[in-house]
């Protein structure tokens, strides 16, 4: 089976992979792929991406790996969402966003209830002490 996935080069403390396809079998360090798909610079963020031939790979069976999928997705190579590749106790950074602001919207909600039970409250105590004014006149 075909995979497109990344291959580490260069040195160290200097990350940068090429993409490339090779069969499974393989590991990514032997060097033995059979196409290089394009390069990404990681600590650039520099993308080089060969859509036309990975589009020609997918379409004939090779497999993408999670990072290079999310890689293709940036690029508008192929379409969808991205895949979480971190840790699994490690949220997307997006859904931690809309989290805090579900959060912020039930405490908004929070504070609004206790400020209907305020008013009540208020209402109970006004209608007491209305009471207990007559019930001290009698």
């Amino acid at each position: 089976m075909l995979k497109i996935r990344l291959q580490r080069v260069g040195r160290k403390h200097d990350p940068s992979y090429r993409i490339i396809l090779a069969d499974v079998k393989q590991g990514p360090k032997s060097g033995k792929s059979i196409e290089n798909l394009g390069s990404y610079d990681a600590r650039k963020d520099v993308k080089q991406v060969k859509g036309e031939r990975i589009k020609y790979w997918i379409d004939h069976g090779a497999q993408v790996s999670d990072t290079v999928h999310n890689i293709l997705v940036s690029e508008k190579v192929v379409e969808g969402k991205k895949i979480n590749v971190l840790p699994k106790k490690t949220p997307i950074k997006k859904e931690v966003n809309t989290t805090l602001k579900e959060e912020k919207s039930t405490t908004e909600e929070i504070k609004n209830d206790k400020e209907k039970v305020n008013i009540a409250d208020k209402d109970v105590i006004e209608e007491t002490e209305e009471t207990q004014n007559e019930e001290e006149k009698v």
